[in-house]
């Protein structure tokens, strides 16, 4: 199982990034996505999730300016992220979960760096 994240970089506040997650070795269609995202010194934190019926939800702090979407024909999700400050500075990470014969299942990929210069 891979969850490849990409997407990051550096860019200054107010610009825009979108960030990709494409899987590999899970049904993904049966999967919920989300992404999470962990600046240093803090602990992770939720910032999206997208069922697998493609209902959303977002962190209170970032509707409005985050989007997260998928396309199961590409086992891929995105999160757009616009308007972006110095706090919004993190190491995203894309996970993947779901639940078979009351197993839980879940992955996490390796991290994308954004990086948001004031």
């Amino acid at each position: 199982v891979q969850l490849q994240a990409s997407g990051g970089g550096l860019v200054q506040a107010g610009g825009s990034l979108r960030l990709s997650c494409t899987t590999t070795g899970i049904a993904f269609s049966s999967f919920s996505m989300a992404w999470y995202r962990q600046a240093p010194g803090r602990q992770r934190e939720l910032v999206a999730t997208i069922g697998s019926r493609s209902n959303t939800d977002y962190a209170d702090s970032l509707k409005g300016r985050f989007t997260i979407s998928r396309e199961n024909a590409k086992n891929t999700v995105w999160l757009q992220m616009n308007g972006l400050t110095p706090e919004d500075t993190a190491v995203y990470y894309c996970y993947a979960l779901t639940f078979y014969q009351n197993r839980r299942f879940d992955f996490w990929g390796q991290g994308t760096q954004v990086t948001v210069s004031s």
